[in-house]
């Protein structure tokens, strides 16, 4: 285990504001810092950096902690690697004597796992089976752009990689939570790639942490992709956004596959991006947000892409991204375009792309017939839905105007309209909010416990937040009030666990054991103590108030202690009953 000391260094050196202002745009508030949550989607400010405490805390959705949980939930890391990254952007070295490695080790070993593989396959490619290169060579990929992805072949066979990384000193354990090996049906160990080219796929620090795998013929599935390991997640990381991050631009090209992203980043545009294999998801565009204010999408002009297209803005909207819409003519994906027309031309087409709101007023006449007043009320109807989605003002003016024309109606009646509709939508959108507000207040802990009827009532809860608060805030008392107060006195579950933490941390002479306490509790538990550090600031807690709580904790212990005699004694004359019967 890493030293409270060492945390507490670390922690000085790594203020929690100025880590976070590298991820989202923080705002001063007073004596704290707002902005948009990078855990989940919001457009009112709910996430929360306390300076005083070098902790934050999400209104909306619960997720809080200090700078070690904020980089374990936003890089996807555990403790330790979380602690290491910290460390090496401060140039800090993390002591190794007595860490608990297991976990590190395994995210290592499953890393090095994938980079043999990577290499393995690399090789393979201009191996004596010549038509995984073959393929690529069909698709204009250059010598250059292979080596630079570092496209690869599985072979035909059922475990050539296997064979090859058990004899490189790799576990069958080790080759199965990589997913780059499965368990065949007998039992034994088999390639989860075979007979497919190959696409790395690598985080932003130059790992590879899985695999994109495409078929030569008809198979099925076309695309398979590795299956979430320890150290990958399809729906949190993004393809080429290694590369993509560096680009000048503010700018990225949304594509919907491995090749549409290397064609695209061949041609000379390297702010391409794709998801892996699937629609994008919350957690991408949060991603994507930290790297571009506006993206185009280049999704497929099929039906499919255009659904994953109308997906794609809404949550673009939600993170506040600007949305452009590629629209091409004579060819089905850029890779095609690029290959017929050219890079210039698909420069031009990038610079030519529609904003999103057009797109959508586009795709509101499809089915019309706008010749009739059935149609042009629908138009109306679906137009409506869409203007009101629109923030600015202006803006919104531009497009009202355009909608009224083309419906053959009056502009001032549609601005009624939408207005009314869009207060509406206010009203709802701020109810949700406020509700989200008020749920996420209580802990997960706490309602399980009142469901299962063993949290006492709301007055004993409240009066273990309000301790626990106390405690945190002021961890010297705790060894004061030890003899006063026990962890079976706290009814909630979490609440007893944090305790019993706070009581074997006490001894400690430095700050750090706030930080110790993420390596023995979960990213949603480091959320309740964010939520329950920061208390005191909104709600502060006098000290009659502390002696009130403890002597209300003990007065229902005991009441448990005095209900829990009774039922056994109520048990033992019932059995004695019993007994006489027989």
């Amino acid at each position: 285990m890493v030293s409270d000391v060492f945390l507490e260094q670390l922690r000085n050196a790594c203020p929690l504001e100025e880590i976070a202002r590298t991820y989202v745009d923080l705002k001063r508030r007073g004596r704290t810092y707002v902005c948009n949550c990078p855990f989940h989607s919001e457009k009112t400010p709910s996430f929360t950096v306390f300076p005083d405490t070098q902790s934050f805390y999400c209104f909306g959705c619960g997720a809080g902690g200090d700078v070690i949980t904020f980089i374990q939930q936003i890089e996807n890391l555990d403790f330790m690697d979380a602690v290491k990254l910290l460390a090496q952007n401060s140039g800090m070295t993390v002591p190794e004597q007595g860490a608990d490695e297991k976990q590190s080790r395994m995210r290592k070993r499953i890393l090095a796992v994938n980079r043999a593989a990577a290499n393995f396959y690399y090789r393979m490619l201009t191996g004596s089976d010549k038509r995984g290169l073959q393929y690529f060579i069909q698709r204009h990929l250059t010598t250059t752009t292979i080596k630079k992805y570092g496209l690869g072949f599985a072979p035909e066979t059922w475990d050539a990689l296997s064979r090859y990384l058990l004899q490189q000193g790799f576990t069958e354990e080790e080759l199965l939570l990589a997913d780059v090996s499965r368990r065949s049906r007998r039992g034994t160990l088999i390639d989860t790639f075979r007979n497919r080219v190959i696409f790395p796929i690598v985080d932003l620090r130059g790992n590879v942490i899985g695999f994109g795998g495409r078929v030569l013929d008809d198979s099925q599935p076309k695309y398979l992709n590795t299956a979430q390991t320890p150290v990958f997640d399809k729906g949190k990381n993004l393809f080429s956004l290694q590369f993509a991050k560096n680009s000048v631009t503010t700018t990225l090209i949304l594509a919907e596959g491995y090749m549409d992203v290397i064609a695209v980043h061949q041609a000379g545009f390297e702010n391409v991006v794709a998801t892996l294999g699937t629609a994008i998801t919350p957690d991408q565009a949060r991603k994507i947000s930290q790297y571009a204010k506006t993206v185009i999408i280049a999704y497929d002009s099929d039906a499919a892409g255009q659904a994953a297209t109308q997906k794609a803005m809404r949550h673009f909207s939600e993170v506040g991204i600007e949305t452009k819409i590629l629209r091409m003519q004579g060819a089905k994906d850029p890779d095609e375009y690029i290959r017929k027309f050219g890079a210039e031309r698909f420069r031009m087409l990038l610079e030519g792309s529609e904003d999103a709101i057009n797109f959508q007023l586009d795709r509101c006449e499809m089915g019309l017939d706008l010749q009739t007043e059935n149609g042009r009320a629908t138009l109306l109807r679906r137009a409506t839905e869409v203007l009101i989605q629109i923030p600015d003002p202006v803006t919104r003016e531009v497009y009202l105007m355009r909608t009224a024309e083309k419906c053959h109606i009056s502009a001032d009646v549609l601005r009624v309209s939408v207005n009314r509709k869009q207060k509406n939508r206010q009203k709802m959108q701020k109810k949700k909010e406020f509700s989200n507000l008020v749920a996420h207040t209580v802990t997960a802990q706490q309602t399980a416990a009142d469901a299962s009827g063993m949290a006492g009532s709301s007055r004993t809860v409240r009066a273990q937040e309000r301790l626990l608060c106390y405690f945190l805030s002021q961890p010297e008392q705790i060894s004061k009030l030890a003899d006063h107060l026990q962890p079976e006195q706290f009814t909630v579950p979490f609440y007893q666990k944090l305790f019993q933490l706070l009581l074997e941390h006490q001894q400690q002479e430095s700050d750090g054991w706030i930080s110790a306490l993420g390596m023995q509790l979960t990213p949603q538990e480091m959320g309740t103590v964010g939520r329950l550090l920061n208390l005191k600031q909104t709600c502060p807690i006098s000290p009659q108030e502390v002696q009130d709580c403890i002597q209300l904790l003990q007065t229902h212990l005991v009441q448990v202690l005095d209900s829990d005699a009774a039922l056994l004694e109520l048990v033992a004359q019932k059995k004695k009953k019993n007994q006489a019967w027989q």
